[in-house]
Protein backbone atom coordinates (compact mmCIF):
# COMPACT_ATOMS: atom_id res chain seq x y z
CA UNK A 1 0.00 0.00 0.00
CA UNK A 2 3.04 2.01 0.58
CA UNK A 3 4.18 2.03 -2.45
CA UNK A 4 0.55 2.84 -4.44
CA UNK A 5 0.67 6.10 -2.54
CA UNK A 6 4.19 7.00 -2.85
CA UNK A 7 4.86 6.20 -6.61
CA UNK A 8 1.50 5.18 -8.35
CA UNK A 9 -0.88 7.86 -7.27
CA UNK A 10 1.94 10.90 -8.07
CA UNK A 11 2.37 9.44 -11.35
CA UNK A 12 -1.48 8.95 -12.19
CA UNK A 13 -1.98 12.51 -11.35
CA UNK A 14 0.90 13.88 -13.39
CA UNK A 15 -0.31 12.12 -16.51
CA UNK A 16 -3.86 13.45 -16.33
CA UNK A 17 -2.37 16.88 -15.67
CA UNK A 18 -0.22 16.89 -18.75
CA UNK A 19 -2.90 15.36 -20.62
CA UNK A 20 -5.43 18.43 -19.83
CA UNK A 21 -2.02 20.72 -20.25
CA UNK A 22 -1.78 18.94 -23.95
CA UNK A 23 -5.58 19.18 -24.89
CA UNK A 24 -5.65 22.86 -24.12
CA UNK A 25 -2.33 23.88 -26.09
CA UNK A 26 -3.93 21.96 -29.10
CA UNK A 27 -7.04 23.98 -28.84
CA UNK A 28 -5.51 27.14 -28.13
CA UNK A 29 -2.58 27.65 -30.71
CA UNK A 30 -3.73 24.39 -33.42
CA UNK A 31 -7.24 24.86 -34.29
CA UNK A 32 -8.87 22.97 -36.65
CA UNK A 33 -8.84 23.81 -40.41
CA UNK A 34 -12.55 23.95 -40.17
CA UNK A 35 -12.81 26.70 -37.75
CA UNK A 36 -11.00 28.94 -39.43
CA UNK A 37 -13.60 29.08 -42.44
CA UNK A 38 -15.20 32.31 -43.10
CA UNK A 39 -18.23 32.58 -40.39
CA UNK A 40 -20.16 34.83 -43.03
CA UNK A 41 -19.78 32.74 -45.57
CA UNK A 42 -23.47 30.56 -46.04
CA UNK A 43 -23.25 26.81 -46.29
CA UNK A 44 -26.66 26.11 -46.89
CA UNK A 45 -29.08 26.17 -49.99
CA UNK A 46 -32.49 28.12 -50.71
CA UNK A 47 -34.75 26.19 -52.85
CA UNK A 48 -37.51 28.38 -54.26
CA UNK A 49 -40.79 27.03 -53.25
CA UNK A 50 -42.89 26.04 -56.81
CA UNK A 51 -46.51 25.00 -57.28
CA UNK A 52 -48.07 22.94 -59.95
CA UNK A 53 -51.23 23.61 -62.15
CA UNK A 54 -54.19 22.67 -61.03
CA UNK A 55 -58.33 21.90 -62.15
CA UNK A 56 -60.59 24.03 -59.66
CA UNK A 57 -63.59 25.63 -59.46
CA UNK A 58 -63.65 29.25 -59.30
CA UNK A 59 -66.51 31.67 -58.20
CA UNK A 60 -66.34 35.45 -57.86
CA UNK A 61 -68.13 38.25 -55.90
CA UNK A 62 -68.12 41.81 -55.55
CA UNK A 63 -69.34 43.81 -52.25
CA UNK A 64 -70.02 47.17 -52.74
CA UNK A 65 -70.11 49.64 -49.85
CA UNK A 66 -73.28 51.76 -50.81
CA UNK A 67 -76.29 53.63 -48.84
CA UNK A 68 -80.03 53.55 -49.71
CA UNK A 69 -81.00 57.07 -51.28
CA UNK A 70 -84.50 58.23 -52.19
CA UNK A 71 -85.11 58.34 -56.35
CA UNK A 72 -84.77 61.87 -57.52
CA UNK A 73 -87.40 63.66 -58.56
CA UNK A 74 -88.44 63.75 -62.06
CA UNK A 75 -89.14 67.09 -63.98
CA UNK A 76 -92.58 68.01 -66.05
CA UNK A 77 -90.72 70.40 -68.39
CA UNK A 78 -92.87 72.60 -70.97
CA UNK A 79 -93.40 71.57 -74.57
CA UNK A 80 -94.11 74.86 -75.51
CA UNK A 81 -93.39 78.60 -75.73
CA UNK A 82 -95.83 80.68 -73.80
CA UNK A 83 -97.76 82.00 -71.21
CA UNK A 84 -97.99 79.81 -67.86
CA UNK A 85 -102.18 79.76 -67.85
CA UNK A 86 -102.95 77.62 -64.83
CA UNK A 87 -101.31 75.45 -62.20
CA UNK A 88 -103.95 73.16 -60.76
CA UNK A 89 -101.25 71.85 -58.48
CA UNK A 90 -98.87 72.35 -55.30
CA UNK A 91 -96.32 71.73 -53.43
CA UNK A 92 -96.73 68.62 -51.37
CA UNK A 93 -99.81 67.32 -53.20
CA UNK A 94 -100.06 63.39 -54.26
CA UNK A 95 -100.28 63.24 -58.10
CA UNK A 96 -100.63 59.67 -60.39
CA UNK A 97 -98.31 59.74 -63.71
CA UNK A 98 -100.42 61.19 -66.57
CA UNK A 99 -102.11 64.26 -64.60
CA UNK A 100 -101.66 67.81 -65.08
CA UNK A 101 -99.16 69.80 -63.67
CA UNK A 102 -100.04 73.23 -65.46
CA UNK A 103 -101.75 74.85 -68.58
CA UNK A 104 -99.05 76.62 -70.91
CA UNK A 105 -101.04 79.26 -73.30
CA UNK A 106 -99.44 80.41 -76.82
CA UNK A 107 -100.72 83.24 -78.47
CA UNK A 108 -100.58 83.32 -82.33
CA UNK A 109 -100.95 86.64 -84.12
CA UNK A 110 -103.12 86.32 -87.09
CA UNK A 111 -102.26 88.36 -90.35
CA UNK A 112 -104.25 91.21 -91.05
CA UNK A 113 -107.20 91.38 -93.04
CA UNK A 114 -108.08 93.47 -96.25
CA UNK A 115 -111.39 94.64 -97.31
CA UNK A 116 -112.44 97.06 -99.82
CA UNK A 117 -115.70 98.72 -99.88
CA UNK A 118 -118.09 99.84 -102.91
CA UNK A 119 -115.80 102.88 -103.85
CA UNK A 120 -112.63 100.91 -103.68
CA UNK A 121 -111.28 101.89 -100.85
CA UNK A 122 -108.98 99.36 -98.75
CA UNK A 123 -109.45 98.81 -95.27
CA UNK A 124 -107.20 96.72 -93.12
CA UNK A 125 -108.44 94.51 -90.02
CA UNK A 126 -106.42 92.71 -87.34
CA UNK A 127 -108.22 89.98 -86.49
CA UNK A 128 -108.32 88.54 -82.86
CA UNK A 129 -105.68 86.38 -81.89
CA UNK A 130 -105.46 82.80 -81.71
CA UNK A 131 -104.76 80.53 -79.20
CA UNK A 132 -102.33 77.27 -78.44
CA UNK A 133 -102.42 75.25 -75.66
CA UNK A 134 -100.53 72.53 -74.18
CA UNK A 135 -100.81 70.64 -70.63
CA UNK A 136 -97.91 69.90 -68.51
CA UNK A 137 -98.33 66.25 -67.21
CA UNK A 138 -96.85 64.08 -64.18
CA UNK A 139 -93.85 61.90 -65.79
CA UNK A 140 -94.52 59.62 -62.83
CA UNK A 141 -96.36 58.75 -59.71
CA UNK A 142 -95.22 60.14 -56.54
CA UNK A 143 -95.32 64.11 -54.69
CA UNK A 144 -94.93 67.21 -55.93
CA UNK A 145 -91.62 68.54 -54.59
CA UNK A 146 -91.42 71.92 -56.57
CA UNK A 147 -93.05 73.98 -58.81
CA UNK A 148 -91.16 77.14 -59.76
CA UNK A 149 -92.99 79.00 -61.98
CA UNK A 150 -96.00 81.48 -61.47
CA UNK A 151 -99.15 81.63 -63.49
CA UNK A 152 -98.45 84.13 -66.08
CA UNK A 153 -95.26 83.24 -66.30
CA UNK A 154 -93.47 83.68 -69.80
CA UNK A 155 -92.08 80.11 -70.42
CA UNK A 156 -89.56 78.81 -73.06
CA UNK A 157 -89.84 74.59 -74.67
CA UNK A 158 -87.42 72.50 -72.26
CA UNK A 159 -88.36 74.92 -69.00
CA UNK A 160 -89.09 73.15 -65.57
CA UNK A 161 -92.46 73.78 -65.01
CA UNK A 162 -92.72 71.69 -61.50
CA UNK A 163 -90.50 68.19 -60.12
CA UNK A 164 -92.74 65.20 -58.94
CA UNK A 165 -90.62 63.15 -56.29
CA UNK A 166 -91.45 59.48 -56.82
CA UNK A 167 -92.25 57.06 -53.47
CA UNK A 168 -89.90 54.90 -54.47
CA UNK A 169 -85.52 53.95 -53.34
CA UNK A 170 -82.52 52.75 -54.54
CA UNK A 171 -78.97 51.61 -53.32
CA UNK A 172 -75.67 53.36 -54.63
CA UNK A 173 -71.97 53.11 -53.96
CA UNK A 174 -69.30 53.28 -55.43
CA UNK A 175 -67.42 50.37 -57.43
CA UNK A 176 -63.31 50.18 -57.97
CA UNK A 177 -62.50 49.81 -61.37
CA UNK A 178 -60.62 46.51 -61.14
CA UNK A 179 -63.76 44.74 -59.59
CA UNK A 180 -65.34 45.17 -62.39
CA UNK A 181 -62.79 42.16 -63.88
CA UNK A 182 -64.64 40.28 -61.82
CA UNK A 183 -68.01 40.51 -63.69
CA UNK A 184 -68.25 37.88 -66.64
CA UNK A 185 -71.80 39.71 -67.59
CA UNK A 186 -73.83 42.50 -66.95
CA UNK A 187 -75.68 41.58 -63.56
CA UNK A 188 -79.18 42.45 -63.45
CA UNK A 189 -79.90 42.10 -59.61
CA UNK A 190 -77.87 42.32 -56.11
CA UNK A 191 -78.38 40.96 -52.48
CA UNK A 192 -78.57 43.89 -50.48
CA UNK A 193 -78.35 44.24 -46.67
CA UNK A 194 -79.07 46.87 -45.08
CA UNK A 195 -77.43 47.63 -41.37
CA UNK A 196 -80.29 48.44 -38.89
CA UNK A 197 -82.88 47.63 -41.51
CA UNK A 198 -85.07 44.72 -43.39
CA UNK A 199 -83.33 41.22 -43.77
CA UNK A 200 -81.47 40.70 -46.50
CA UNK A 201 -83.61 41.41 -50.13
CA UNK A 202 -83.08 41.47 -53.86
CA UNK A 203 -82.55 44.63 -55.89
CA UNK A 204 -83.25 44.78 -59.26
CA UNK A 205 -82.81 46.96 -62.54
CA UNK A 206 -78.92 47.24 -61.43
CA UNK A 207 -77.20 49.41 -63.55
CA UNK A 208 -73.28 50.18 -63.95
CA UNK A 209 -72.29 53.81 -64.97
CA UNK A 210 -69.01 55.42 -65.69
CA UNK A 211 -69.37 59.45 -66.28
CA UNK A 212 -67.79 60.00 -69.25
CA UNK A 213 -64.61 61.60 -70.12
CA UNK A 214 -64.88 65.52 -69.81
CA UNK A 215 -68.26 65.46 -68.15
CA UNK A 216 -68.80 65.78 -64.34
CA UNK A 217 -70.79 63.31 -62.48
CA UNK A 218 -73.18 63.42 -59.76
CA UNK A 219 -74.23 60.98 -57.49
CA UNK A 220 -77.71 62.05 -55.68
CA UNK A 221 -77.86 62.51 -51.89
CA UNK A 222 -80.20 61.38 -49.57
CA UNK A 223 -82.51 63.86 -50.72
CA UNK A 224 -82.13 62.46 -54.36
CA UNK A 225 -80.60 65.98 -55.65
CA UNK A 226 -77.09 65.73 -57.43
CA UNK A 227 -74.46 65.80 -54.70
CA UNK A 228 -70.43 66.41 -55.17
CA UNK A 229 -68.57 65.46 -58.20
CA UNK A 230 -67.61 61.55 -58.35
CA UNK A 231 -65.19 59.59 -60.36
CA UNK A 232 -65.08 55.90 -61.39
CA UNK A 233 -68.27 53.45 -62.20
CA UNK A 234 -71.26 53.98 -59.79
CA UNK A 235 -73.42 50.60 -59.11
CA UNK A 236 -77.29 51.45 -58.31
CA UNK A 237 -80.37 49.06 -58.01
CA UNK A 238 -84.13 49.69 -57.33
CA UNK A 239 -85.36 48.79 -53.72
CA UNK A 240 -88.66 46.27 -54.46
CA UNK A 241 -91.45 48.53 -53.43
CA UNK A 242 -92.38 46.26 -50.87
CA UNK A 243 -89.17 46.28 -48.46
CA UNK A 244 -89.02 49.34 -46.27
CA UNK A 245 -86.23 51.40 -46.09
CA UNK A 246 -85.29 55.00 -45.68
CA UNK A 247 -82.98 57.47 -47.30
CA UNK A 248 -79.45 57.58 -45.18
CA UNK A 249 -79.35 54.12 -44.51
CA UNK A 250 -76.22 52.29 -45.15
CA UNK A 251 -76.23 48.87 -47.17
CA UNK A 252 -73.83 46.33 -48.83
CA UNK A 253 -74.69 45.20 -51.78
CA UNK A 254 -73.13 41.73 -53.33
CA UNK A 255 -72.73 41.28 -56.93
CA UNK A 256 -72.33 38.05 -58.32
CA UNK A 257 -69.62 37.85 -60.94
CA UNK A 258 -69.14 34.76 -62.21
CA UNK A 259 -68.02 31.18 -62.11
CA UNK A 260 -66.13 28.29 -63.72
CA UNK A 261 -65.86 24.44 -62.95
CA UNK A 262 -62.78 22.65 -63.61
CA UNK A 263 -60.66 25.43 -64.81
CA UNK A 264 -56.63 25.37 -64.25
CA UNK A 265 -55.88 27.37 -61.53
CA UNK A 266 -52.62 29.25 -59.78
CA UNK A 267 -51.88 31.11 -56.48
CA UNK A 268 -52.66 34.36 -56.88
CA UNK A 269 -48.91 34.56 -56.04
CA UNK A 270 -47.53 33.03 -58.73
CA UNK A 271 -48.85 35.41 -61.05
CA UNK A 272 -47.69 38.61 -61.87
CA UNK A 273 -51.01 40.44 -63.05
CA UNK A 274 -54.66 40.04 -62.08
CA UNK A 275 -56.65 40.32 -65.12
CA UNK A 276 -56.71 39.53 -68.77
CA UNK A 277 -52.95 38.88 -68.89
CA UNK A 278 -49.98 38.15 -66.68
CA UNK A 279 -46.54 36.51 -66.36
CA UNK A 280 -45.34 33.06 -64.38
CA UNK A 281 -42.23 31.79 -63.98
CA UNK A 282 -42.18 27.71 -65.12
CA UNK A 283 -39.50 25.55 -63.42
CA UNK A 284 -37.71 23.44 -65.92
CA UNK A 285 -36.39 19.91 -65.44
CA UNK A 286 -33.21 20.87 -64.89
CA UNK A 287 -34.80 23.56 -62.19
CA UNK A 288 -33.77 26.91 -63.38
CA UNK A 289 -37.21 29.01 -63.91
CA UNK A 290 -38.59 30.68 -67.33
CA UNK A 291 -40.53 33.63 -67.74
CA UNK A 292 -43.70 33.06 -69.73
CA UNK A 293 -47.09 35.07 -70.65
CA UNK A 294 -50.64 33.46 -70.24
CA UNK A 295 -53.98 34.73 -70.70
CA UNK A 296 -56.13 35.25 -67.22
CA UNK A 297 -59.94 34.33 -66.36
CA UNK A 298 -61.64 34.88 -63.26
CA UNK A 299 -59.89 35.50 -60.16
CA UNK A 300 -61.62 35.22 -56.79
CA UNK A 301 -58.43 36.96 -54.74
CA UNK A 302 -57.10 33.19 -53.76
CA UNK A 303 -56.77 31.70 -57.09
CA UNK A 304 -56.81 32.68 -60.47
CA UNK A 305 -57.78 31.08 -63.53
CA UNK A 306 -55.22 30.42 -66.68
CA UNK A 307 -56.96 30.37 -69.75
CA UNK A 308 -54.40 29.72 -72.02
CA UNK A 309 -50.16 29.57 -71.61
CA UNK A 310 -49.63 26.70 -69.45
CA UNK A 311 -51.21 23.09 -69.00
CA UNK A 312 -52.23 21.13 -66.45
CA UNK A 313 -49.34 19.69 -63.92
CA UNK A 314 -47.19 22.81 -65.63
CA UNK A 315 -44.75 23.60 -62.56
CA UNK A 316 -44.35 27.35 -61.80
CA UNK A 317 -42.63 29.30 -59.01
CA UNK A 318 -45.06 29.82 -56.13
CA UNK A 319 -43.98 33.18 -55.52
CA UNK A 320 -43.58 35.89 -57.99
CA UNK A 321 -39.78 36.82 -57.75
CA UNK A 322 -38.76 40.20 -56.13
CA UNK A 323 -35.52 42.31 -57.23
CA UNK A 324 -33.07 41.92 -55.06
CA UNK A 325 -33.25 45.01 -52.67
CA UNK A 326 -29.25 45.00 -51.69
CA UNK A 327 -28.31 45.06 -55.82
CA UNK A 328 -26.44 47.81 -56.34
CA UNK A 329 -27.90 48.25 -59.76
CA UNK A 330 -31.67 48.40 -58.12
CA UNK A 331 -31.06 51.84 -56.64
CA UNK A 332 -32.84 51.42 -53.95
CA UNK A 333 -36.38 50.27 -55.58
CA UNK A 334 -37.97 46.69 -54.83
CA UNK A 335 -40.42 45.51 -57.68
CA UNK A 336 -43.79 44.04 -55.64
CA UNK A 337 -45.52 41.28 -56.35
CA UNK A 338 -48.02 42.81 -58.14
CA UNK A 339 -45.51 44.48 -60.67
CA UNK A 340 -45.06 48.10 -58.98
CA UNK A 341 -41.52 49.48 -58.10
CA UNK A 342 -41.49 50.62 -54.97
CA UNK A 343 -38.68 53.30 -54.47
CA UNK A 344 -37.83 55.47 -51.73
CA UNK A 345 -39.72 58.42 -53.44
CA UNK A 346 -42.79 55.78 -53.96
CA UNK A 347 -44.10 54.07 -56.38
CA UNK A 348 -42.78 54.04 -60.01
CA UNK A 349 -44.76 51.61 -61.80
Amino acid sequence: MGVWRKWIFPILRITIFAVIAIALVKVAFFPDASAEADPAMATGSITEPVTQVALGSIVTTVVVDGSVSADPASPGKATLAGEVSAIPVSQGQAVTAGDSLATIRQEIVQDPVATTDADGNVTMTQPKPRYKTATVTAPVTGVVSNVPVLVGQIVAVGDVIASVAPPTFSVTGPMLPEDQFKLVTQPADAQVEVIGGPGAFTCTGLTITSPLAGAEASVPDDTGSASAPSTGATVRCAVPPEVRVFAGLTAKLTIAGGSVDDAMTLPVTAVKGNAASGTVWVVGDDGTSEERQVTLGLNDGTVVQIVDGLAEGDEVLEFVPVVDATDPEVDGCIEQPDGSVFCEEGVVS
